[in-house]
């Protein structure tokens, strides 16, 4: 009985059912990929820490402040001269949400053209949205440090995934990339 059940699941969901499996599988090739080879033998981490510690000590410029980042070939520490800055760590770097807002947009039916230039366009959101996060946790760090916590945790967390959501939802919904 309930593996009659099952079929008929599977033959009526058949999409879904591709999409789930692609979607865990794909996560976990990330998964393995990342722990095993990208982490311990790369500087990826490294290297996009210290693009948004760069940017942010640039975009701070251009506004005007007087920045100061971290020693180092991988600085991951940025500040306004004179106050404590922010220190971003792997898990705030955005590469594992790269992976998944691709992994989800890779799993989903669609054609491959289009995926071919909407995973890096956006991952290049993504990444801008990121800047702009340690930016203005770098300016809340410097004028109103009793805020800084709150705003990591829970105003820039929402506002990154709501950017995640949003794009996926553009992917899903939109006609052209059926």
């Amino acid at each position: 009985m309930a593996g009659a059940r099952l079929k008929a699941l599977v033959d009526r969901d058949r999409t879904l059912i591709r999409f789930l499996l692609a979607g865990v599988g794909g996560y976990a090739g990330w998964y393995v990929l990342y722990e095993a080879v990208l982490k311990p033998l790369t500087s990826l981490d490294e290297a996009v820490i210290a693009s948004l510690v760069y940017g942010t000590r640039g975009i701070g410029e251009v506004l005007g402040a007087a920045m100061r980042i971290g020693d180092g070939t991988w600085p991951s520490e940025v500040g306004l001269v004179g106050h404590a800055g922010v220190t971003i760590g792997a898990p705030c770097d955005g590469v594992v949400l790269f992976a998944l807002f691709t992994v989800f947009v890779v799993a989903f039916p669609g054609k491959g053209r289009h995926k071919v230039w909407f995973v890096p366009a956006g991952i290049a959101l993504l990444y801008a949205v990121n800047l702009a996060r340690v930016v203005a946790l770098t300016f809340i760090q410097a004028h109103a440090p009793e805020l800084l916590k709150f705003n990591h945790d829970y105003t820039f967390t929402v506002l990154v995934y709501g950017v995640v959501l949003a794009l996926w939802y553009l992917y899903v919904t939109h006609p052209k990339f059926r």
